[in-house]
């Protein structure tokens, strides 16, 4: 990652960035969002010689035993963050895309988080062994098409143009505006973030599918999840990094408490 006072033109090149190596990977993000609001996690996926997201996750309780290692380089995303908090991402997979049906084994999981940075033969086969199937469709690959329907669908308002039509449960992030619950095509629920101000909005989708993700799992109603969701997401929005920026139960819990009406959200 690379902070600059703004994001360079094509063909220009800025100076007097700082530079910081964090563990991220949007799977790994999810996992240890999970991790933090009280989950019982364990993360598959396949990394290479470099330890940074393997030791990350150890050391938020997450069960690696699932991953798989290899000898080519583990996948890795160039950030740059403007002084605003907006970002350009590329990402160079690496072992990513090397993930199989065959490393793919969920267990007795009562839901599975999976998102599009890894081979779709790898999200097919979670989504064939889950409990209960949450896809975060990114990054966007045009129409997925499952033996088994998603029971949730996460996408932002690209990301949903891109995969429609879809009739199930769909989150539907908006930026600024929050996020809306659509269930057939009708709003059955929207949420409105609270005011933060923006850092870096790198890892706030990861951390918002999490805390809905987990909410749902804990028993909440539609709309009180969706509302933890956008907490969570305007947290990590607000702290620079991926994995760090990712908020525990107890901070979502207090920003609920203290988020007021008429306040201006921060957008993802």
């Amino acid at each position: 990652m690379a902070r600059c006072e703004r994001l360079p033109r094509p063909g220009e090149t800025l100076t007097d960035a700082e530079f910081e190596r964090v563990p991220g990977g949007k799977g790994a993000n999810q996992a240890v969002a999970a991790a933090r609001l009280g989950a019982e996690v364990k993360f598959i996926g396949r990394i290479g010689r470099d330890d940074l997201v393997l030791g990350s996750l150890e050391r938020e309780g997450v069960d690696i035993s699932a991953v798989v290692r290899d000898d080519g380089e583990t996948g890795v995303a160039l950030i740059l963050v403007d002084d605003s908090g907006e970002n350009v991402i590329v990402v160079a997979p690496g072992a990513n895309r090397r993930l199989t049906a065959d490393d793919v084994d969920v267990g007795d999981a009562d839901a599975v988080i999976s998102q599009l940075e890894i081979p779709f033969e790898a999200v097919a086969a979670a989504a064939a062994q889950a409990q209960f199937f949450c896809l975060n469709a990114a990054p966007a690959r045009g129409r997925i098409e499952l033996e088994r329907d998603p029971d949730l669908l996460i996408v932002n308002r690209y990301e949903y143009e891109q995969v429609t039509p879809y009739d199930g449960l769909v989150a539907l992030t908006l930026g600024a505006e929050g996020a809306v619950l659509l269930e057939n095509g009708h709003e059955v629920a929207r949420a409105v973030p609270p005011a933060v101000t923006a850092v870096d909005g790198t890892a706030a989708g990861d951390s918002f599918c999490a805390a809905l993700v987990v909410s749902l799992l804990e028993g909440r109603e539609r709309g009180a999840a969706l509302k933890r969701a956008c907490v969570a997401g305007a947290l990590a929005a607000s702290r620079p990094g991926a994995q760090p920026s990712l908020p525990t139960a107890a901070e979502v819990d207090a920003l609920l408490t203290d988020a007021g009406p008429g306040r201006r959200p921060v957008g993802r």
